[in-house]
């Protein structure tokens, strides 16, 4: 029998394991601690998860992708199901087949049944609804329970990351603690140090949490939604008056969760007709391409790459050659700030709220801990570091200190 710590992102899972009191995150896929949290559904109905998910559906082959599985807590899609070759499959058994997979590569690695279980949460699964954050940590719960651990708790993602941080300090401080993923971003204020991570209740050192529902894949949305999705027909018109079209097929088109909602036979019929109704019937045609073809994911995976490249370049042309001979658009870092930097102030916002909630001041910060894919990007980490600037700035593990604090978290409450 083993613990775990299981960070399960919007965009990744990683997972760490205690094992004669030292803790080691898994390599859950091949030499990679971390797994894309993303399932493909074969034809045969055996799933593919992670890289290799990515992998059959970008390859061609004919089935289901789905990414960005987390969103959907708290969410109606919950109980919704979407259709998997020819039988419909509800997302919380998605979810769970997903975990399932996590759980045994786990046990593989452990050489031993995973039975306790911190898993982590964010701060808010849902913005300003008690009722659905509830529901969304209760259905993680549950299938944690299902999947076969016989006790399961919860804890904070920063604080889990604090965790991680806290283990290299050589003494006392007050840390803003920043995780900014693909789904959410969450800060705390702790007091970490060497003689209190010795502590066994660390209720007193946490002194604020705060969170809103930002993350990595709403700048992929956002940034679809201005540089590619008007190639396709967003905000172009219908022929008669000054109407644009409708543009739920491109809010559906440019968010991760939602992309398989257009591939019902019923969408295919509105998109016939609304070519016929638009004033450019040529960027409706590309549209049902996309829509016909399957290749939702296909668009939301490159602007994803090109929002990183932008990140780490600059600049970068995204060609679309698979959709039409010579179509292509242009993302430089003008570019992604004039789509996304609204979402990149409302994540700096919070940090205000949150030392207003734990009732110290910007200069009382000693230090601030980034992790989370999303710090990479430049006017996100501005928007955060604008707030404490006189902090000093501690880059963590961006994609594993949350799972290496929750297996931390693990072996403190379960040994």
């Amino acid at each position: 029998m083993a613990a775990a710590g299981l960070d399960f992102g919007t965009s990744n899972t990683t997972l760490g394991v205690v094992s004669g009191g030292r803790v080691d995150m898994v390599r859950l896929e091949g030499d990679e601690e971390t797994l894309p949290s993303a399932t493909f559904y074969h034809q045969d109905g055996s799933i593919s998860v992670g890289r290799a998910a990515i992998a059959a559906y970008v390859g061609g082959e004919h089935g289901r992708l789905m990414r960005a599985l987390k969103s959907v807590l708290g969410s109606a899609l919950m109980e919704e199901t979407t259709l998997v070759g020819r039988s419909r499959v509800k997302f919380r058994d998605v979810l769970k087949r997903y975990l399932a997979e996590v759980k045994k590569r786990g046990e593989a690695a452990a050489g031993a049944p995973l039975t306790h279980l911190v898993h982590g949460r964010p701060v808010h699964f849902v913005d300003g609804n008690a009722e659905a954050d509830r529901l969304a940590e209760t259905t993680l719960h549950a299938i944690a329970r299902d999947l076969g651990f016989r006790e399961v708790s919860f804890q904070y993602e920063p604080i889990a990351a604090s965790l991680d941080y806290e283990q290299q300090l050589s003494r006392e401080e007050l840390a803003l603690i920043a995780d900014i993923g693909g789904g959410t971003s969450d800060f705390s204020i702790v007091r970490l140090g060497p003689e209190r991570a010795k502590k066994a209740e660390r209720a007193s050192d946490v002194l604020a949490n705060d969170g809103v529902r930002i993350g990595g894949t709403d700048f992929d949305r956002h940034l679809s939604l201005g540089t590619v999705m008007p190639l396709l027909g967003f905000r172009s018109k219908l022929a008669r008056g000054e109407i644009d079209v409708p543009s739920v097929y491109y809010h559906d088109l440019a968010t991760w969760s939602a992309i398989n909602r257009l591939y019902e036979s019923r969408v295919h019929r509105e998109l016939v007709d609304l070519e016929k109704r638009a004033a450019e019937p040529r960027l409706i045609q590309r549209l049902m391409r996309v829509v016909d073809d399957e290749r939702g994911h296909t668009l939301a995976i490159e602007v994803e790459a090109a929002k990183i490249a932008v990140a780490e370049q600059g600049a970068v042309a995204v060609p679309f050659d698979w959709l039409e001979r010579g179509l292509s658009t242009h993302i430089d870092h003008a570019e992604l700030v004039r789509h996304t930097g609204e979402l990149a102030g409302r994540i700096g916002a919070r940090v205000d709220a949150c030392l207003a909630a734990a009732g110290v001041a910007a200069s009382d910060i000693d230090a601030v801990f980034l992790t989370g894919g999303s710090t990479r990007l430049e006017h996100v980490r501005a928007a955060i570091l604008a707030a404490v600037p006189e902090a000093r700035v501690v880059t963590g593990n961006v994609f594993g200190s949350v799972g290496t604090g929750l297996a931390v978290e693990a072996a403190r409450r379960y040994g």
